[in-house]
């Protein structure tokens, strides 16, 4: 089975995490089925934040951070790299902040003129299971039209917006996908979007010219992992059919065949922890998904810590579910 999985962020390296244990290969046997011959993430380059947004100024690289999680997800947990890769310096002159896999990312970047190159070297370096790509290698930005007709530029001031976004843009409009991603989605058994975070995370992989296009002409199944909870400024009160909606107006038309659904409650705790920051669970609407052509897929897939996220394993176990009982 081969695998693409398109996002950003926190929620793109957690399902990867999951995923890795269903790879096979000569020198793998999968510790879980059905098993995974090929595994790509698509990952978006628009972050402008913390160690990310200081290298991309004084730099003019693309931002490591999101493919720096990626690559430390997909790679063997045990392993001195991995954990140096993640390693963050908490002091130090003009090094506090930074991790030194942003920071070797950085100096690869520099040393081959080649942001693409940088992350294939650094994924042999850790070794990791499966590909990472970026969803462009333009120097690219977002910007936001509100509902009140306002303007916001930049990742940093849309993830803070108290006003509901209408549309979201990605400057220069024209930018392109590597080639290899390209064909990764078009021979994909199971293509993936989400979770993360819907604006900054999930959707602008999709404004990059040539990968909405290629997705629809796949003929993967294609499957959106919803949000457990809503965004403060990105998706307050958004229900499921919501994330749906606005994933294919940005899209140019319906993607999705299947949305993977959370039924497993948040704790009352968790909710009030939630409710502090202006976010609560995304409500589950499933006479209005249906409306839109996509079939709910409900499970338990709840890992309850100090934060709520999906259970790693048990959401890829479904997704891969999924798309074999398609394939059969």
């Amino acid at each position: 089975m081969k695998i693409v999985s398109i996002g950003g962020g926190t929620g793109l390296s957690a399902l990867l995490r999951g995923l890795k244990f269903h790879l096979a290969g000569p020198a793998r046997r999968a510790q879980l089925k059905p098993a995974i011959s090929r595994l790509t993430a698509v990952v978006t380059v628009t972050d402008e934040g913390g160690s990310s947004g200081r290298l991309r100024r004084e730099f003019q690289i693309l931002p490591p951070g999101d493919i720096r999680n990626c690559m430390v997800a997909l790679a063997e947990d045990e392993k001195l790299f991995t954990r140096l890769f993640n390693y963050r310096f908490a002091n130090g002159r003009g090094l506090a902040g930074h991790s030194f896999g942003n920071l070797f990312l950085a100096a690869l970047t520099d040393l081959t003129h080649d942001f693409a190159k940088a992350v294939r070297v650094s994924s042999e370096v850790l070794a990791i299971h499966g590909e990472i790509y970026p969803s462009t290698l333009s120097d690219v930005r977002l910007k936001a039209r509100l509902q009140d007709g306002r303007i916001l530029a930049g990742e940093s001031l849309i993830t803070k917006t108290r006003v509901p976004i209408r549309r979201l843009q990605i400057v220069p409009s024209r930018c392109r996908p590597l080639p290899e991603t390209l064909a990764a989605i078009e021979n994909a058994d199971l293509i993936t979007l989400g979770p993360g975070s819907l604006y900054t995370s999930v959707i602008p992989n999709l404004l990059v010219r040539g990968i909405p296009e290629q997705i629809a002409r796949s003929k993967a199944l294609k499957v959106y992992v919803a949000n457990l909870m809503t965004q403060p400024g990105e998706t307050r009160h958004y229900t499921a059919a919501d994330h749906l909606r606005a994933l294919s107006e940005h899209a140019g038309g319906k993607l999705i065949d299947r949305v993977v659904l959370n039924t497993q409650p948040i704790s009352s705790a968790m909710r009030k922890r939630y409710l502090a920051q202006h976010a609560e669970p995304v409500v589950i609407d499933l006479h209005e998904i249906r409306a839109l052509g996509v079939e709910p897929v409900c499970a338990d897939l709840l890992d309850q810590h100090r934060v709520a996220r999906h259970d790693s394993l048990r959401l890829a176990q479904r997704l891969l579910d999924l798309a074999a009982e398609m394939r059969s």
